[in-house]
């Protein structure tokens, strides 16, 4: 039997500064039960925290430097830094139709919906489930698109957001596809894995992937009832973890976004799931390429290797587009373009943008400190914005940034 206490001994570097952070990934990792994780931080150009512990699967394989997890909701600000690139490259525009890029995208009164309404989660196309028959569908990308193409948006009252959750990945990927002509897994990697040497940074897996992917360890809080059916257990759980059993007043939309019929029967760890490509759920990190990833965004003093992108391109894309409480998620996630606000506890991060996502994951990125972090794990469901883990891992890095430059 292994020692509880032997899977929260991190490996990896941690500067003097940053201890408290690499504290906080021993207390994320489950009491019981096999589970790992990896937090990575970037401070002032300097990677100052990349560590990991625990266990990658239910055999309690060790998780590894080079450990993969899957990252849902996470994915989607990877995807949209991917196309804030070809903005900066003058490829696109903000403010441009869609249906520029895309023109069988007009259809159904979609004409004048523009890159812009699609990051911001404005363009009324977030149903997914009155879409499709079966969660299963989500698997076939060409279909998907045919199914995005023929959608008509609805629209809301007033200016409130709808959370596009899973819509965003066919919305942006297949634009990132017609302004960047090849397929999007091989703009992931061709555009920012590698000329920025990021080896954990892949939307699908390839075979030769495989060995270093971290399976997904669900927990449900709650067991199942006598008459509950394994998949009626496993809807209620994920639903739990979407939040819809608090938000009676936007359930209808949060499942339409969230929840199509038969996402509980899709197995997280089957190659069906994760050798395809779906954009707003699947992608598989390392923290080290997501911590470096964000850094290159911040720009500034954030990465030795310098901005990924002009100062200009990414103030736009950091910019607060929308700050009303959403149709899908009833709370204020005061939008950027594909990014969101960053929560800390005791501390304020205004100016920070990132994208979190189920199962606790998430990398974000703030200018004004120059410091970028990220946190990947394989346990627990978490919400659709991370947790209470991420959070904790998110204060720990501030309070440390905050503390070295106050030393300084």
């Amino acid at each position: 039997m292994r020692d509880p206490m032997e899977k929260k001994a991190f490996e990896g570097h941690v500067h003097d500064d940053f201890q408290g952070v690499a504290q906080a990934l021993s207390r994320i990792l489950p009491k019981e039960g096999d589970g790992g994780a990896a937090i990575c931080v970037f401070h002032r150009g300097e990677c100052v925290v990349d560590v990991h512990a625990g266990t990658r699967d239910r055999k309690g394989s060790p998780w590894e430097a080079d450990t993969l997890a899957l990252s849902w909701s996470t994915t989607k600000g990877v995807l949209a830094t991917l196309l804030h690139l070809w903005v900066d490259r003058r490829c696109a525009a903000y403010d441009d139709p869609v249906a520029r890029y895309w023109p069988e995208f007009a259809t159904a009164g979609k004409g004048e919906i523009t890159l812009r309404q699609i990051l911001c989660h404005e363009a009324g196309l977030h149903r997914v489930g009155p879409l499709i028959g079966h969660a299963r569908e989500m698997l076939d990308w060409e279909h998907m698109v045919g199914v995005i193409e023929n959608a008509s948006p609805v629209r809301g009252e007033g200016d409130a957001p709808a959370y596009h959750g899973l819509t965003f990945g066919w919305l942006v990927g297949e634009l990132i596809q017609r302004i960047g002509g090849a397929d999007l897994a091989t703009q992931i990697r061709s555009e920012l894995a590698e000329p920025l040497a990021l080896d954990g940074l892949h939307l699908g897996l390839t075979p030769e992937l495989q060995p270093r992917r971290a399976e997904v360890i669900e927990r449900a809080s709650e067991k199942a009832t006598p008459s509950e059916s394994p998949d009626a257990h496993r809807r209620r759980t994920l639903s739990r973890a979407l939040g819809l059993h608090r938000r009676p007043e936007s359930r209808v939309e949060a499942e339409a976004a969230l929840l199509p019929r038969g996402f509980e029967t899709l197995d997280w760890n089957a190659p069906d799931f994760h050798e395809v490509v779906i954009p707003a759920v699947n992608g598989f990190f390392t923290a080290r390429s997501l911590a470096g990833l964000y850094a290159r965004v911040c720009g500034q003093g954030a990465h030795p290797g310098g901005a990924l992108l002009s100062s200009k391109t990414r103030t736009q894309a950091t910019e607060i587009q929308n700050d009303a409480p959403g149709r899908v998620i009833p709370v204020s996630m005061r939008w950027r373009l594909g990014y969101h606000s960053v929560a800390i506890a005791g501390g304020e991060s205004p100016h920070a943008f990132g994208h979190f996502g189920l199962g606790g994951s998430g990398a974000w990125a703030d200018p004004e400190r120059d410091l970028a972090v990220a946190l990947v794990l394989n346990s627990g469901m978490g919400t659709p914005f991370g947790d209470s883990r991420i959070i904790r891992v998110n204060s720990a890095a501030v309070r440390s940034a905050d503390r070295r430059a106050l030393a300084a």
